[in-house]
């Protein structure tokens, strides 16, 4: 598993945009990106590992898709959450 429940919880708190948002791109982005990048860190001692590397390819689609969704619905939002994440430019 890569994030525990109280990781999980505290990312979601973090990003919210109310008190009982569990599932708005600003949750679903952050949790993909810090799985992504605990398998990016798992890559560097496991150079071999493809299936887990097509995981990690959906992953990073998903939150592209996400990312772009987001784009159009609210820039502002968009803008706000990859300067959080550090993401992009």
């Amino acid at each position: 598993m890569v994030l525990s429940k109280t990781q999980r919880q505290e990312l979601i708190h973090r990003h919210q945009t109310h008190g009982t948002d569990t599932g708005s791109p600003e949750v679903q982005i952050a949790i993909l990106t810090s799985r992504i990048d605990y398998l990016t860190e798992h890559f560097k001692a496991h150079k071999k590992d493809y299936h887990s590397r097509r995981g990690l390819l959906k992953l990073v689609n998903q939150r592209r898709r996400l990312l772009g969704y987001l784009n159009e619905v609210d820039q502002n939002r968009y803008k706000s959450l990859i300067d959080k994440l550090g993401l992009r430019k």
